[in-house]
């Protein structure tokens, strides 16, 4: 009598048959769940991969649209106006308070770095857009005299020019990138999103009296 191909490997006797059998059945148990850990840490790293990946996209472009709308409005305002250059800044991030940009972690109204500038000419006639620090005019009508007198004068506002900074510091530190997850995407910096526009009214109002 031949046995069952199972059997072929054992003794014919019956107590030793029953003892070879249950090791094979054994060496398959808990299989299933190694191979169900192995395979769902990979999708689930792919998953959070994807996650933190599209994050970065959307940080990039809406970054670049958040400096965009800051300089739209910074044009409209005078730059002695705090209160409402602090309003531009929670307005370009899609806010109606100070605080973080909604997924954009950690900026912030405050890490929007507004530059008021103006337009120098050198000798060999190239432009060159300087800040005005401690030479602002004193309003937006005396803006528009020394414009008018002088386009590239170091007291006329031409540029508004909105980057992402950090808030402290002189010149523009980047800002790191934080990621959503952790372990993912890390050791880089968000990009700084420059935008210029050209300054428009500045607050002015027709009829607006000159200021010293």
């Amino acid at each position: 009598m031949i046995p069952p191909p199972s059997w072929r490997a054992c003794p014919m006797w019956t107590s030793k048959r029953a003892r070879c059998r249950r090791p094979a059945r054994r060496r398959q148990a808990g299989v299933a769940a190694v191979e169900f850990a192995l395979l769902s840490l990979m999708i689930f790293t792919l998953l959070f991969g994807i996650i933190e990946v599209a994050r970065a996209l959307y940080m990039w472009n809406t970054l670049q649209e958040v400096t965009r709308r800051a300089a739209r409005g910074a044009a409209m305002i005078y730059p002695t106006d705090t209160a409402a250059l602090n309003t531009v800044r929670q307005n370009a991030i899609f806010r109606a308070d100070a605080g973080l940009l909604a997924l954009g972690a950690p900026v912030t109204d405050a890490h929007i770095r507004i530059d008021y500038l103006a337009l120098s000419r050198d000798s060999a006639d190239n432009l060159t857009a300087v800040p005005l620090n401690g030479t602002l005019p004193n309003c937006a009508a005396r803006n528009r005299v020394n414009c008018m007198s002088d386009p590239f004068g170091a007291n006329c506002i031409r540029l508004v020019r909105v980057r992402l900074c950090q808030p402290e510091g002189v010149g523009c530190e980047p800002i790191p990138y934080q990621p959503l997850l952790p372990f993912t995407l890390q050791g880089f910096n968000l990009p700084s999103a420059l935008s210029v526009v050209k300054a428009e009214s500045l607050g002015y109002e027709p009829g607006s009296p000159i200021c010293p």
